[in-house]
């Protein structure tokens, strides 16, 4: 990342412009909580930094340079009492600094040393933040524009063999995410580097095909609706999606089922399967092995057998650990006797024939098991989870046999469906996302347009887009510069008319496209929102 672009992020942290996303010259910001090599902690008390070429220390709150150091020099951060002592090579350099320390190297990428991504130095783009969360522990968050974020997100998130437009798909999916995540457990970063949020290992783990693949959808998002969606995706659903609610919980009020969605509605591969809500519908498509989409996923079925004594014991422990969550009624305490199992009863399935409410029954008790997540995590063997709660179970008195299809939540896009469409279908980005998610369009971030003008960047795949303008204020006259050229939009609209659409096909070129919107000086105080949507390529 060059100087000028580091220059502007550090006036975005000055500014106290830390969240996405960050308009200063139209630089969308990421801010990401680094783990340590097991993703076991995102907090540290000691680290050490190094980079690949010149690089130096500054105070956050003033913008004060602390230090400059060469490329082979290593930088010991000590934190203890609510203060950072600094060494260089061994040496102290600085003691009892108090603050948010950023670090950044204008030429070259960053990295803590001993951090491991696929068994390689991690290496990251963009600065660091060094932010204290207590007098104890400091979180690394690790700034960067987002399509260098992308780029050390989807090669990781997705197999570069599942070729390019599979990938698109993902960079599409991925932007969406981040700039839209489900939960933000920490105040300090928008999302971590690890699958709590999506995988993000750096710029050691770039690849060519990925990197075309995200700078070939730059500033193109999923919309419904006129908002952006939250794009859900998981690794392999089994042939058959599943609606948001039936698989998730509300985040805030922590009850199941959550409220739907409407993008995020289950459906099958193969059209002529109908709902799997019964058990006769789930078994017979759960123990067979139909054509779809995820056909080559190794998850795509799959089976796991216990001997009923050896479930026993596991279900003593992790119906006390899930008890935790409030989705195990009653609550079985540690210590407690769960008796012999008597039957695994299921009371209710999704569409996909998703599990989402069981009943547990023993000689000392029931208990009710709800949402997806938390049954998968019941039923463990050799500690791993059931790769997905679309399973039926077999119970002959000694073994139990549960046999499932999926990887994962099964919501919104499957990964192995969509480097099949791409693939064996032959399916563009655009159609392998619209598959997924339901009455999409392809678009640029909704922005505000005001007093100030207001710039979009995007890569177009054929030249057609229409301007799409919400102009509730009656604005008849709108100013654009797109790629050079200024052009006056006529925004008059008919009686009852509540959204325009704008054909700007001709301004349009395949490839990156920049545009800067403003009004004429006499609509000032008023507002529009307004995107570019992508149209599809005549036939």
């Amino acid at each position: 990342m060059g100087s000028k672009i580091i220059k502007l992020i550090l006036f975005c942290l000055l500014a106290l412009c830390v969240s996405i996303p960050c308009h200063a010259s139209n630089i969308p910001l990421v801010r990401v909580g680094i783990s340590d090599t097991n993703f076991k902690k995102l907090v540290y008390n000691e680290i050490s930094v190094i980079a690949t070429d010149s690089f130096g220390i500054y105070d956050k709150k003033n913008s004060a340079k602390i230090a400059n150091f060469a490329k082979d020099d290593i930088i010991r951060f000590i934190y203890k009492n609510g203060k950072f002592d600094i060494e260089r090579n061994g040496q102290v350099i600085a003691k009892n600094f108090s603050g948010t320390i950023i670090v950044h190297s204008p030429n070259g990428v960053l990295g803590i040393d001993g951090l491991k991504r696929k068994s390689k130095q991690a290496l990251y783009h963009g600065i660091f933040e060094l932010t204290p969360r207590n007098d104890r522990e400091f979180f690394v968050v690790n700034i960067l524009d987002l399509q260098e974020y992308l780029k050390g997100v989807v090669p990781n998130e997705m197999p570069v063999a599942f070729g390019l437009e599979a990938l698109k798909a993902q960079a599409v999916a991925a932007r969406n995410y981040v700039l839209m995540p489900r939960t933000r457990a920490y105040k300090e970063f928008d999302v971590d580097d690890s699958v709590a949020s999506q995988v993000y290992f750096g710029a050691n783990t770039e690849s060519s095909l990925s990197t075309q693949a995200v700078n070939e959808t730059m500033g193109l998002v999923a919309l419904y609706d006129n908002d952006l969606i939250l794009a859900q995706y998981c690794s392999t659903a089994g042939g058959y999606t599943e609606d948001y609610s039936n698989a998730f919980s509300d985040n805030k009020l922590k009850i199941f089922p959550a409220h739907p969605k409407p993008y995020l509605k289950g459906r099958p591969d193969i059209l002529n399967v109908g709902t799997l809500d019964t058990e006769e519908a789930a078994r017979k498509y759960y123990t067979t092995k139909p054509q779809s989409y995820d056909i080559n996923s190794p998850y795509y079925r799959w089976i796991r057998e216990f001997e009923k004594t050896e479930l026993e014991t596991i279900l003593k422990k992790t119906l006390n650990t899930q008890s935790k969550t409030g989705f195990v009624y009653p609550f079985f305490s540690e210590n407690q006797d769960f008796g012999e199992l008597k039957e695994l009863r299921v009371l209710k399935r999704g569409v996909s024939g998703k599990i989402m409410e069981m009943e547990i029954v023993s000689t000392k008790g029931t208990w009710k098991v709800s949402k997806e997540l938390i049954v998968r995590r019941v039923f463990q063997k050799n500690g791993a989870a059931l790769p997905s709660a679309n399973v039926v179970f077999d119970y002959d008195g000694e073994t139990i046999t549960a046999y499932g299809g999926g990887f994962g939540h099964g919501v919104g896009m499957s990964q192995f469906g969509a480097g099949f469409m791409g693939k064996s279908l032959n399916k563009k980005f655009d159609e392998i996302l619209k598959r997924y998610y339901t009455g999409i369009t392809i678009s640029t971030v909704p922005q505000t347009l005001g007093n100030e003008p207001v710039s979009v960047s995007f890569y177009a795949p054929h030249k057609k887009a229409h301007l799409v303008v919400d102009n509730p204020f009656g604005i008849k006259t709108l100013i654009a510069n797109i790629n050079g050229e200024n052009v006056v939009i006529n925004l008059e609209k008919k009686i009852f008319q509540t959204e325009l659409r704008i054909d700007i096909s001709k301004y349009i070129k395949k490839g990156i496209n920049d545009i800067t919107f403003k009004f004429p000086t006499y609509e000032y105080g008023k507002h529009i929102k307004l995107y570019v949507e992508l149209v599809e390529k005549d036939d």
